[in-house]
């Protein structure tokens, strides 16, 4: 007996059963002239998703990797001016508990002082709640009324691998699914010539040594590989082998998947591999990007007052303004999720220069996503978020001078804002004490309670997840015996006061 042939023979128990179902299966479906085909299977997420009539039908994640910096951008604290020679090492609450009440991370725990480091940058009230907003963010102070501001985010993590992936996926561990990934899974794509996950990681003017971002903060984890993001690139094909290879026509190109596909659906109806049924699935995902994709990145037909609204960086390929654009572009395609990663704001040791260019990249062209899409008529169901993985401290890292200073990070607290779907605008949410180290409730007292103010990412995550129609506690899948969800199994609540 030849090597396939034994192959062909070969079943084991499991192989029997899951077949056996899938026998069933397919014989109720083709009895209702539905054959599974991996179109149909790529446009439908699962049928008991959405929970209950969603507020938001997809989601812009704008996230700014590294941390910005909420003393200098959007938590004001004018007291600290006044506290300039403060060693935070030392200082205490009135009930002689102390400031610092979060983990110090190794680059300043050796740190023979912590000096306060006030902002050198200035701030004012801006829209009908009177929000705050530094003077580095023009554009987003004009926007106030139409977003929510949440100073009171926090998180265990430290670091910003752990950090970083923590918010994404869940967890702070690699192997778990992200945010993207559960959205496709649970609700599908919208558009069956797009993928329902999409990822853009442009280009940054701060500091250049940036945290490295692992394809794990869009990946599928233990969901079928279906669901991951699909990186758009700034250079050549927007996504790789998009164009068939010299000498290989359309034509072509559709016979050999052809081939592949009936390879592929044998394979899949002896051994019923989900695995299996998700590479049909991309290989036609990718054929048809042949024509969908370079249709999404053609800005040429869009209107000039529209690209003045983005800013001078828009025309130019992989920045964060084009980026932007074309998240709205995704938006009117039906694309389900679009995140786009800006890394550059862990910034240690040099704000006055790191932070200005971080700002002028961002700053614009949020603001111009969030105004298109609302002149569209397409931010009532789109909801947008900004934020990092943490905060950064209000107290130097380092020497403090006349001309720099840097901060730490600070997982105490921290601020991102959101705007559509259901979300109210003008809100500010939360408060953190006068030294913008700790979330404190009505009495001024530090607090990590729900209750009182405190937001964790779990409760961003579930916030998020409800806006699209899902039970946070209801989206979930087996695997290694336990029925694992984006929240985790601790408590996570929806932020009910920022939403309308």
């Amino acid at each position: 007996m030849t090597p396939v042939e034994q192959y062909l023979q070969h079943l084991t128990r499991r192989h029997f059963f899951a077949q056996g179902a899938m026998g069933l299966g397919t014989a109720a479906l083709a009895s209702m002239g539905m054959a599974p085909t991996a179109q149909a299977k790529s446009s439908v997420g699962i049928p008991s998703v959405p929970h209950f009539a969603p507020k938001a039908k997809r989601a812009i994640y704008l996230f700014m990797a590294g941390a910005p910096s909420p003393p200098d951008l959007f938590d004001y604290k004018p007291k600290m001016v006044d506290k300039l020679k403060v060693d935070l090492r030392g200082e205490k609450y009135e009930d002689g508990s102390p400031v610092l009440r979060t983990r110090v991370t190794t680059m300043t725990s050796g740190q023979s002082a912590f000096p306060i480091a006030p902002t050198r940058y200035k701030f004012a009230q801006h829209g009908k709640s009177g929000a705050w907003v530094s003077e580095l963010l023009p554009y987003t102070a004009k926007m106030v009324d139409d977003i929510s501001i949440i100073r009171s985010m926090w998180t265990e993590a430290i670091n910003h691998d752990p950090a970083i992936t923590y918010i994404n996926t869940g967890n702070q561990l690699p192997g778990y699914p992200s945010l993207g990934a559960w959205l496709s899974y649970g609700l599908g794509s919208e558009n069956a010539d797009l993928p329902s996950f999409v990822v853009m990681t442009p280009s940054w003017t701060g500091r250049q040594e940036a945290q490295a971002l692992y394809n794990r903060l869009w990946g599928t984890g233990f969901l079928p590989s279906k669901h991951q993001g699909v990186a758009l690139r700034s250079a050549g094909d927007p996504v790789l082998f998009l164009s068939n290879p010299p000498g290989v026509d359309a034509s072509d190109r559709r016979r050999v998947l052809d081939s592949i596909a009936a390879f592929n659906q044998d394979h899949y109806e002896q051994y019923a591999d989900p695995e299996t049924s998700a590479r049909i699935a991309q290989y036609e995902m990718a054929y048809r990007m042949q024509t969908s994709v370079p249709e999404l990145t053609d800005i040429s037909d869009e209107p000039d007052h529209v690209l003045d609204m983005y800013g001078p960086d828009v025309q130019k390929p992989g920045t964060f303004a084009a980026s932007c654009l074309l998240a709205r572009r995704m938006v009117e395609r039906g694309v389900r999720f679009t995140q786009i990663f800006h890394r550059g704001w862990d910034q240690h040791f040099n704000i006055p220069v790191d932070l200005p260019n971080q700002c002028r990249d961002v700053d614009q062209p949020s603001w111009a996503l969030v105004q298109d899409l609302k002149n569209r008529g397409l931010l009532d169901d789109t909801l947008v978020i900004w934020g990092g993985e943490f905060g950064r401290t209000i107290y130097c890292q380092g020497a403090l001078t006349d001309k720099t200073y840097g901060r730490d990070h600070h997982p105490g607290c921290f601020t991102v804002w959101m705007a559509g779907g259901g979300v109210k605008g003008g809100v500010v949410h939360g408060t953190t004490d006068d030294y913008g180290c700790n979330i404190v409730d009505a009495s001024g007292a530090p607090t990590d309670k729900f209750e009182d103010g405190a937001v964790h990412i779990r409760d961003l995550n579930a916030t998020i997840l409800h806006q699209l129609g899902i039970d946070h506690e209801k989206l979930s899948i087996k695997f290694r015996g336990l029925d694992q969800r984006l929240t985790g199994v601790e408590e996570a609540r929806v932020v009910t006061p920022v939403l309308g």
